[in-house]
């Protein structure tokens, strides 16, 4: 049974971490632009409440992964399935209703409007009165709003952002604005969330934040997360498994131990040792 979002008091901390079977699996998945091969046959899995980072250099086809699992991008070849149905294409939407969240690279949230507000764009699937009843906020409509409104004050508690909840976003540092960008995606209550470099940017008691948020997304609500990060350090202490791409293709996959002591990844992207 999914676990109820985040409540007033922080429940116990997990004390073993249980990794269930595959909920996302990526079968030879290639993308190409014309002649050029952003991706290449590249193939790994996704186990349910997992950790899964991909990593990379720049130009290595990371977030075109992302794009193709989100349904941004239609893979040249390849399949993608997710909880055992087999897709060759998803549009985004069709991905949202089936419980995949993204946060993206670039923030694209709204910068005038408040922090809630922002947040409250991410119920919007969820949804379900028409829009002249939302904007009459007669009868149903306004019972379904003042729901979804507490379903997000709880994300707000959860990010501890609470000072800020009625502050336009584009006034708030750049570690609060990702914050919000997180709290947006898990507005829409995700089994999957695909996180495209959280932490960019960020300075280390920024990063420390963010590492704590997403451990207590995955251990305390229970969701899946694949994560983008180019911060080694970051991505060896909170990852269960690591898949390694480079120039489009995949060098590495496995524990963060296994790939730390590839010479393939040690070449490509952590630097030949001497």
């Amino acid at each position: 049974m999914k676990p109820a979002l985040y409540p007033l008091e922080k429940p116990p901390t997990m004390t073993t971490k249980k990794i269930g079977d595959v909920i996302l699996d990526v079968k030879n998945i290639s993308l190409r632009f014309g002649g050029v091969k952003a991706l290449t046959d590249i193939s790994f899995n996704v186990k349910e409440h997992e950790i899964r980072a991909i990593i990379g250099p720049n130009g290595a086809g990371k977030s075109s992964m992302l794009n193709c699992i989100n349904g941004v991008y239609t893979p040249s070849e390849g399949s993608i399935t997710f909880r055992g149905k087999t897709f060759d294409h998803m549009n985004s939407r069709q991905v949202a209703e089936m419980g995949v969240a993204r946060t993206f690279q670039n923030l694209a949230l709204f910068k005038g409007m408040s922090v809630i507000d922002n947040i409250m764009t991410g119920r919007n699937l969820k949804i379900k009165s028409n829009l002249l009843m939302q904007a009459l906020r007669i009868g149903p409509a306004e019972r379904e709003e003042i729901r979804h409104r507490e379903y997000v004050e709880h994300i707000i508690d959860f990010l501890e952002i609470q000072a800020y909840r009625k502050t336009p976003v584009g006034q708030l540092p750049y570690g609060l604005q990702k914050r919000v960008d997180l709290g947006r995606a898990l507005a829409m209550e995700p089994q999957v969330l695909l996180l495209d470099e959280p932490m960019a940017g960020m300075n280390v008691e920024e990063k420390q934040d963010m590492c704590r948020f997403i451990l207590d997304v995955n251990d305390e609500f229970g969701t899946t997360i694949v994560l983008i990060e180019h911060d080694m350090g970051v991505v060896m202490d909170i990852s269960d498994r690591v898949v390694v791409l480079d120039y489009g293709k995949k060098i590495g996959d496995g524990s963060p131990d296994e790939v730390r002591n590839n010479e393939d990844v040690i070449s490509a992207y952590l630097g030949t040792s001497h």
